[in-house]
């Protein structure tokens, strides 16, 4: 397999050799790392002081100190090894809600917001010192900029009630997006790239167990007390029974996190793998659909088999039409088989909308709010629906409505033209994914950009009939799978380079 690198990141220069205070200062630091007798005497008056003032102060005052200590060292690893900072993002990105259950209710949000922000910061430091901005070139760059600008801009909506909404609303849009260029810039290998993809595929592992374990062990007692806070149950609790949510936000976030690595597993079969591992990857589609069940979000029930469809087209060969005959074959008996069961039942509601009522209500209220976007091609602003609408421009119109859709929210709240931008940001993405796809020879790398540009695609579905891209983990997995679809073209070029150079030295 693949193992290239079309750059050397963090391979510093040599300054073991380095004279003078600030040389003395980075052999200590950064060649030797501490690990020499200025370590042992640093160690022993931190130890000093924070025994000091535990006792002089109270135990507050050591807390702090240790934390002073131990933070440091952290926040020069998210800035100076990004690799490890991209690590902690994305762990942390699903781990999120899970912190509320042991009792951690501070700003989390704020603390995701400021790791995203000192990864930004570290590859503009870097990219300064170094002056090429090539990284970052191409059409899906250029839409993410547009669409980020568009949103800078509607600070400026007059017809925007609150500028207090944009803020609360535009910051996390701002922040999130800034990811992408965090990943275009520190991802260079397919080592690297591998890790992040097994990482990936444990942490939905343990959102599927848990999702397991809530269905047939039960709710912990933090997970009851939200289940019954008023308007919850509503929600979630359907023909006598609970819609799952695991260890993420809400169901519709946890079914799209059990799609999007299904629709990963199923692409990694055209890869030459060992025959166990293809019985791994077969065994994980099940555990990670079965899960997904669990959720009761319908719409999730139609990704996969549109993906399907998509990777029928792009990989047409006698196997994948087999496979997907079969697959077809199977998803009809799965609609019209007779059944008593609610998980069921209840993904055959997915595929006969017309039946159902809550797709009829949503069919209802987008069209009240037509004449609505039609007449306000910059829209009501953002944050001017939702909580920030009843938060900052209670009594509104648009604060009571409910927009039930990410794409209907972006026409509510960015308007026609933002809408039309929004649909080319996700045209030139799927676009680039599948042009990329056929120009891509290595066969490994060829896969990994077929997988992110249906994950791309999936979600784009997925944000018709809910909002999947506002919530932990799929914001920052979105912006991860786009920059993979300029990444593996890169590392694909650094390879035929490198081909190319052996050839060269021994002809």
């Amino acid at each position: 397999m693949a193992n290239s690198t079309y750059d050397k990141v963090g391979n510093g220069p040599d300054i073991s050799g380095a004279k003078g205070f600030s040389g003395t200062l980075k052999r200590l630091f950064y060649v030797e790392k501490l690990y020499n007798k200025t370590g042992i005497v640093l160690l022993v008056i931190a130890g000093i002081l924070i025994a000091a003032s535990t006792a002089l102060v109270g135990p507050a005052a050591g807390v702090g100190l240790i934390l002073v200590v131990a933070v440091m060292p952290f926040l020069y690893a998210l800035i100076g090894r990004p690799r490890f900072g991209i690590i902690v993002l994305i762990i942390m990105a699903y781990m999120l809600f899970v912190l509320g259950q042991f009792g951690i209710d501070g700003p989390v949000g704020t603390i995701m917001d400021c790791l995203q922000v000192l990864l930004a910061l570290g590859v503009l430091i870097k990219i300064k010192a170094e002056k090429n901005w090539s990284y970052f070139k191409g059409p899906i760059t250029t839409v993410v900029l547009i669409w980020l600008g568009y949103n800078l801009l509607e600070v400026a909506n007059p017809t925007a009630t609150s500028r207090m909404a944009w803020v609360y609303t535009v910051r996390p849009v701002a922040i999130v997006t800034l990811s992408y260029f965090v990943f275009m810039y520190n991802i260079r290998s397919v080592k690297y790239m591998k890790i992040v993809f097994k990482l990936w595929l444990i942490l939905t592992i343990i959102g599927a167990a848990y999702g397991f374990k809530q269905e047939y062990i039960g709710f912990t007692q933090h997970e009851l007390d939200y289940l019954h806070t008023p308007g919850v149950a509503s929600l979630l609790f359907i023909d006598g029974h609970w819609r799952k949510f695991s260890i993420f936000s809400d169901p519709v976030a946890f079914s799209y996190n059990m799609v999007m690595p299904s629709i990963f597993c199923i692409c990694l079969f055209i890869l030459p793998l060992a025959r166990w591992k293809k019985i791994i990857l077969a065994l994980l589609i099940a555990f990670f659909l079965e899960a997904m069940l669990f959720s009761g979000t319908r719409g999730a029930n139609v990704l996969l088999p549109a993906a399907l469809i998509l990777f029928a087209i792009l990989r047409y060969n006698k196997k994948v039409l087999i496979f997907c005959c079969c697959a077809a074959m199977l998803l009809v008996v799965l609609i019209y088989i007779p059944t008593t069961n609610p998980t069921l039942y209840r993904f055959q509601t997915a595929f006969k909308p017309n039946n159902d009522p809550s797709y009829i209500l949503r069919k209802n209220n987008q069209k009240k709010i037509q004449p609505f976007i039609l007449t306000h091609p910059l829209g009501g602003g953002l944050g001017s629906t939702g909580v920030w609408g009843i938060r900052f421009s209670p009594g509104t119109y648009l604060a009571s409505f409910p927009p039930d859709s990410g794409y209907v929210r972006v026409a509510v709240e960015d308007g026609s033209i933002g809408l039309l931008i929004f649909c080319i940001f996700m045209f030139v993405i799927l676009r680039t994914g599948i042009n990329n796809y056929f120009i891509i020879e290595n066969q490994e790398l060829k896969v990994y950009c077929l997988a992110m540009t249906l994950i791309i695609f999936a979600y784009n579905l997925a944000n018709f009939p809910q909002e999947a891209l506002v919530q932990y983990p799929s914001n920052i997995l979105f912006y991860l799978w786009a920059a993979m679809i300029n990444i593996t073209l890169k590392l694909d070029k650094a390879l035929k380079e490198e081909k190319a150079a052996a050839l060269k030295l021994t002809a």
